[in-house]
């Protein structure tokens, strides 16, 4: 005979019975025949069941146990226990007499074995439940990596490379988003990467700017001290410090170490659009709606130039890699160029048929490509892109101020302009809440993300990782990994 209680196995034939707990391995062998009477204890799929017991010997015995002794002697006070509240008088004088156990000390362990056993069922049924939640986790794991790699079989199909075939220079952002970030409770008016932190910064019409982990998603920081829509805001080089300006007419640096104010600088008489650090971090140069650009000193705070000659608003103003050269771009349709030392404007672009939204200058990286694609091919640079409310994007070389290329393809105004760190793929962002990736030699459209729900209004390219983020007027920032 052979049968399972739970987790007790009861097996035997007509010389002797053979009693084991599959916890613990306890083993009770007989040699002769003698019948006892066990009787449901709480198990649901038995009532009684006959058992043979030796009336001459009852050997406990532990096989390969883990139990102490005293473990050991409670076991047998607890089976002398059940043998005497169920009646076996006859096996409970052979087995106590086996064990060695007083006569009168079952009274102690009254009730232990059902409990014992009790608790090894509930214990049984949690490790039951705990294995089916632990099963749905893998179930959910499982389908995301299958998702995945159907995602990436459907790239290699279509000849999108993966990221570890591919050069840095070729990466570019790819859906779906890593994190959307949300916190803003207005839209979002600008985003910029630390230089060297896994941090970012996203400023808004609700008078804040927000810091996040890129690489975590998480939320850092928010900078209140504006009390007006923050325009924008830029680092500077080592990261310690950003700048940001508002239409509060005020710009204001934070120190990134404790995240507090360390300075205002007031100057401009109206809404402050756009700022950013110089050459070496010691000046920053803003533009405004008061058709002015200031420069400001940042160790005193003073303004210590003016740059006077837009007839309308300046939505932005961006200086070269060192500094000596100045850009900016205004409502009255122009992109102006500007020696920093002299205050002399050097340039006047008028090729766009709108507001001059954006300007962005190339790396040198991308000089090989941008002369590949230009239409004048004898074109030396420097050059700088512009995005216009005309719904195209232009590249002129500042060296002849001409315009060499126009790419076309957005449906409404264009907000933000980035170049690749590798030169190759100049990224735009639209009012036609798109993420557009341009390819330069070529002169077309490489990418398009939907990037968001609402107008996609500024974008930023990490110098260094292989990330990009997105702000828009849905009050969402959205950050995307490349490959």
């Amino acid at each position: 005979m052979r049968m399972w209680l739970g987790w007790t196995e009861i097996s035997g034939d007509e010389g002797g019975v053979c009693i084991k707990r599959r916890l613990g391995q306890m083993a009770m062998s007989v040699s002769q025949p003698a019948v006892a009477q066990i009787i449901n204890i709480g198990l649901p799929t038995i009532s009684s069941t006959t058992v043979v017991v030796s009336p001459s010997a009852v050997d406990v015995c532990f096989h390969n146990m883990v139990l102490s002794q005293k473990q050991r002697e409670e076991l047998n006070r607890a089976i002398a226990d059940y043998l005497f509240t169920n009646g076996y008088t006859t096996s409970l004088e052979i087995f106590t007499k086996e064990v060695d156990i007083p006569v009168d000390s079952e009274k102690k362990f009254s009730g232990l074995l059902e409990k014992k056993w009790t608790s090894v069922i509930r214990l049984q049924k949690k490790v039951t439940e705990k294995e089916l939640v632990v099963g749905e986790e893998l179930k959910t794991r499982v389908m995301e990596l299958e998702s995945k790699l159907a995602d990436q079989e459907r790239e290699y199909i279509s000849g999108a490379p993966t990221r570890e075939r591919r050069s840095p220079s070729d990466w570019i952002p790819r859906p779906p988003e890593k994190f959307m970030l949300r916190g803003h409770r207005a839209p979002v008016n600008r985003v910029t990467f630390h230089p060297i932190y896994t941090l970012l910064a996203s400023c808004s019409e609700d008078s804040t700017i927000r810091i996040w982990d890129f690489e975590t998603g998480d939320h850092e920081r928010t900078l209140k001290g504006h009390s007006d829509s923050v325009q924008d805001l830029t680092f500077d080089g080592n990261g310690k410090l950003l700048a940001s300006c508002s239409a509060d007419m005020s710009i204001k640096l934070w120190d990134m170490n404790g995240y507090e104010c360390i300075k205002t600088l007031r100057g401009h008489d109206h809404n402050v659009s756009s700022l950013a650090f110089l050459g070496g971090g010691d000046f920053i140069i803003s533009s405004s709606r008061d058709k002015t650009m200031k420069m400001w000193e940042i160790s005193t705070g003073y303004c210590v130039r003016t740059f006077i000659g837009h007839r309308e608003w300046i939505r932005m103003v961006k200086p070269n890699l060192d500094g000596s050269i100045l850009a900016s771009c205004s409502n009255d349709q122009t992109i102006r160029i500007w020696a920093t030392g002299t205050r002399e404007c050097r340039g006047e672009l008028r090729d766009h048929d709108h507001v001059v939204e954006c300007i962005a200058w190339a790396p040198e990286s991308a000089t090989v490509p941008i002369c590949e694609g230009a239409d004048n091919k004898k074109s030396s640079g420097p050059f700088l892109a512009s995005g216009s409310r005309d719904k195209t994007i232009r590249i002129w070389d500042i060296g002849t101020n001409s315009c060499v290329t126009i790419l076309v393809g957005h449906d409404n105004w264009i907000r933000g302009l980035v170049f690749h760190p590798g030169g190759k793929y100049l990224l735009s962002s639209s009012d036609d809440k798109t993420l557009r990736v341009w390819d330069l030699a070529n002169k077309r459209c490489l990418k398009v993300l939907e990037a968001h729900s609402h107008f996609c209004t500024s974008l930023d390219f990490h110098p260094t990782q292989p990330f990009v983020v997105t702000g828009s007027v849905d009050q969402t920032v959205k950050v995307w990994e490349c490959r």
